[in-house]
């Protein structure tokens, strides 16, 4: 594949980022920059051969001296049919020694072909309006109930998923929150601001635990709850990422990760790993437990990575950058094995998520369960369904292939920057953007009640099952 070529060919530079355009914008600034306009700008060897032929001749030789009756056409099957008919020969003729000149025709067992899966576009389901400035992040639940909103406007919304009832505000923070993380049980969302802290919050009373964490010293960029709950790392523009104890609401380990400020986040879904990205073009995977770094990736291009997220199996880490690419690492071998681009990103944070396509929206192909696998197994089993959402500095919502690279559908409706983008996997698959034109758009796909009800009837745990195979 191309792509695994990276390393030995290096490919012509892209076009640098603007050192005179700051890498990144806190919520304010980007409410004040929501009317500026972006720019856009593997043969068997020889040998091997003769002797697979040789064999092959020697076989039929040895048929055609034990049954002259049959045509070289039918003796020329597969190996394993070769065996396969010598062994039913050699069975009869211990029990009839008669039978020397019988043929048996054996049947050729032919492989159906693969069905091709096919893209379901997506079209707008509903627009929720509510925030007085831009929209930084957009998170579902993990129980595919809620979404939540967060602001330059220093709120963060809660609305329901089905009908986009505005749900709670949750008001605290003294400035703009740039980002936000459901706690596994889906009752608990902490957030990310400005003003230094973080915070908890109730989500069915819609009111702050009474601690917040305070810690860094400057903006808040980016968080993640680990798997259990217990654990929430968060990243700043004091360029440190900290770990902390949520029951005891302090600091736990704090790993002196980037010269530059940290971008983005994300807990592998074991919890043992802790992945962070900068503006220093580094990523870099950490052992949860001991805090050590075990692995630093940094492509040929140094552009600013801006977020980070975890593969679903944990292989694989994608990162968003500052050239309009979308990289997918393997950091156990510490290369690139994908690029995705098409979008616009050259000045803004933007954030995306993995998902599922296919016509029945997730199939157990999509899982790597029904015999799928794709063409990229090797590279740690993806579905041949599996495919990469993500925002853009042109307004669009982007879907792409994971194992082809293709585009397969720019989805437009915002006005301006869309920073932030999450996926779920119920409900057919639905879609959550948000952006600098304050809004927050919910997308489904086009064709309805595929599924209808085997969400409810597969449950939480089916739907975990599923991507469990994934990237």
């Amino acid at each position: 594949m191309d792509d695994f070529n990276i390393d030995h060919s290096r490919s012509p530079k892209r076009r640098r980022v603007d050192t005179s355009t700051p890498r990144y914008s806190s919520p304010d600034e980007l409410a004040a920059s929501s009317d500026h306009e972006p720019p856009y700008p593997r043969r068997p060897s020889s040998i091997a051969h003769r002797d697979f032929a040789e064999r092959e001749q020697h076989r039929r030789r040895s048929y055609d001296n034990s049954s002259s009756e049959e045509s070289p056409d039918e003796l020329d099957h597969t190996v394993h049919t070769c065996y396969r008919d010598g062994w039913s020969r050699s069975r009869r003729q211990r029990n009839d020694p008669s039978s020397d000149n019988d043929s048996v025709e054996i049947p050729r067992m032919e492989t159906p072909p693969r069905r091709q899966q096919v893209f379901v576009p997506y079209r707008e389901k509903m627009v929720l309006r509510g925030h007085r400035r831009s929209v930084a992040a957009v998170r579902f639940s993990p129980d595919g109930r809620s979404i939540a909103s967060c602001s330059a406007d220093a709120t963060i919304r809660i609305w329901d998923t089905a009908t986009g009832k505005h749900m709670h505000t949750l008001e605290g923070h003294l400035a703009g929150i740039s980002a936000i993380a459901w706690s596994p049980d889906s009752k608990t969302l902490a957030s990310g601001s400005d003003d230094k802290s973080i915070r908890l919050w109730d989500v069915s009373t819609g009111k702050p635990y009474p601690t917040p964490f305070l810690g860094h010293h400057n903006y808040i960029y980016s968080l993640a709850f680990s798997p259990k709950g217990n654990m929430l790392v968060s990243g700043s523009y004091d360029e440190a990422v900290l770990v902390w104890n949520v029951r005891a609401a302090r600091v736990m380990r704090s790993l002196p990760a980037h010269s530059d400020p940290v971008g983005g986040v994300d807990f592998i879904r074991d919890g043992t790993l802790i992945v962070s990205c900068a503006g220093d073009g580094l990523i870099r995977i950490w052992d949860t437990s001991t805090g050590q770094c075990l692995r630093t990736l940094i492509h040929e291009d140094t552009a600013p990575v801006t977020s980070v997220r975890f593969s679903p199996n944990g292989k694989f880490v994608l990162a968003w950058t500052l050239d309009s690419s979308i990289r997918l690492w393997n950091y156990i071998e510490g290369r690139c094995v994908k690029t995705y681009q098409g979008h616009i990103n050259e000045r803004f944070s933007i954030a995306g998520a993995f998902g599922v396509y296919g016509e029945d929206g997730y199939g157990a192909d999509a899982a790597g369960g029904g015999g799928g696998g794709g063409g990229y197994a090797a590279e740690g089993g993806f579905g041949e369904r599996a495919c990469v959402v993500s925002g853009s500095e042109g307004g669009e919502v982007l879907f792409w292939d994971v194992q082809s690279k293709v585009c397969l559908q720019k989805l437009g409706g915002h006005e301006g920057v869309v920073l932030g983008v999450d996926f779920w996997m119920g409900g057919g698959g639905l879609v959550v953007s948000g952006g600098v034109d304050r809004t927050v758009r919910v997308w489904e796909r086009v064709e309805e009640g595929c599924r209808e009800g085997k969400e409810e009837e597969e449950g939480e745990e089916g739907i975990e099952e599923r991507m469990e195979g994934m990237v």
